[in-house]
C-alpha cells in the first residue's frame, strides 16, 4: 500500500527543483496533487504531463504566494475538486537579495519575506480549515541557512525569513496538534536546483570574512549536492501516516553540510 495514495496533497513552488520532485513522487505513489506555481508556464505543463503519465491526478493552479486572494483560492480550488486536502508542502521560496545591510534596499528585504515567510502563512492558513476536517499533514521548507549556517555573507533577509519558518513551525505544530494536523519543516543544505536563478548577490565582497572548509563540504555526499530527489522522499515521509507522531520536528536534509559549517 503506498503511503499517500488517494490523498489529497498541495505543492507550492511545484514548477521545479524540490516542489517538482515532490509532486512527481506524490503522483507516483498514488496521491490526487494540486500543483501550485506562480504561473502555470511550460514548467508547470509539463510536470503535469509527467505526473499523468505515471496515472497521477493533477491539477495545475497559478498563484503568488505572498498574495492572500491568490493562495486562497488555490487551496479553495484544491479542495473542492477533490471533496478535501489532506497534505499541504508549503515549499515557495526565493533566495532573493544577498547584500551588505547598509546596501539591502527594504523593498528588497520585504520581497523576501513576503514570499518565504508571508506566503508559508498565507498557504498554511487558508489549508487549516480543510485538514481539520480529517487531520492531515504541512511540510514548510526552510534551509540550513538562518537555522544552523551563518555563513553566508549578505544572506540576512533569507536567513530570516528561513529561521522564522522554523519558529512558525514549532507554534503552529502545538496549535493544530489537537485536531490531528501535524507540521514539520525540513531544512535542506545545498540542493541542485535552480534557485539561485533568482538571487542577486551584490557588493559581497565587502563584508565576506575569508575562510576555508574541509575539503568535501558534503562529507556525506564527499562534496557533491544533494538532489531534489533526496528531499522529495523525505517530504514523502512526513506527508504519510508512517511519520503519524512526528510533529514539530525540524529535519536537515544535507548531508552533515551544516554540521561541519555550523
Amino acid at each position: 500500500m503506498s503511503a499517500v495514495r488517494g490523498k489529497v496533497c498541495a505543492v507550492t513552488g511545484a514548477g521545479s527543483g524540490i516542489g517538482r520532485a515532490s509532486a512527481l513522487l506524490f503522483a507516483q505513489e498514488g496521491a490526487k496533487v494540486a500543483a501550485i506555481d506562480r504561473q502555470e508556464d511550460e514548467e508547470l505543463r509539463s510536470l503535469i504531463a509527467e505526473m499523468e503519465e505515471h496515472g497521477g491526478e493533477a491539477l495545475p493552479l497559478a498563484a503568488d504566494v505572498s498574495t492572500p486572494d491568490q493562495i486562497r483560492g488555490a487551496i479553495e480550488q484544491a479542495a473542492k475538486r477533490w471533496g478535501r486536502l489532506d497534505v499541504v508542502f508549503a515549499n515557495a521560496g526565493v533566495n532573493g537579495v544577498w547584500a551588505p545591510l547598509e546596501d539591502l534596499e527594504p523593498d528588497e528585504w520585504d520581497r523576501t519575506l513576503a514570499i518565504n515567510l508571508k506566503g508559508t502563512f498565507l498557504t498554511v492558513k487558508y489549508a487549516v480549515p480543510h485538514l481539520k476536517r480529517q487531520g492531515g499533514s504541512v511540510i514548510i521548507t526552510s534551509s540550513v541557512n538562518g537555522t544552523r549556517n551563518f555563513s553566508n555573507s549578505g544572506a540576512t533577509a533569507y536567513s530570516s525569513s528561513k529561521a522564522a519558518q522554523v519558529a512558525f513551525t514549532k507554534m503552529v505544530a502545538l496549535e493544530l496538534a489537537p485536531h490531528r494536523v501535524r507540521v514539520n519543516v525540513i531544512c535542506p543544505g545545498a540542493i541542485a536546483t535552480n534557485i539561485q536563478e533568482n538571487t542577486e548577490q551584490r557588493n559581497l565582497e565587502h563584508v565576506r570574512i575569508p575562510v576555508e572548509f574541509p575539503e568535501g563540504e558534503r562529507p556525506l555526499k564527499h562534496g557533491q549536492p544533494g538532489t531534489a530527489e533526496q528531499v522529495a522522499h523525505v517530504v514523502l515521509f512526513l506527508a504519510s501516516d508512517a511519520s503519524d507522531h512526528v510533529t514539530g520536528a525540524q529535519i536537515f536534509v544535507d548531508g552533515a553540510e551544516s554540521l561541519l559549517k555550523g
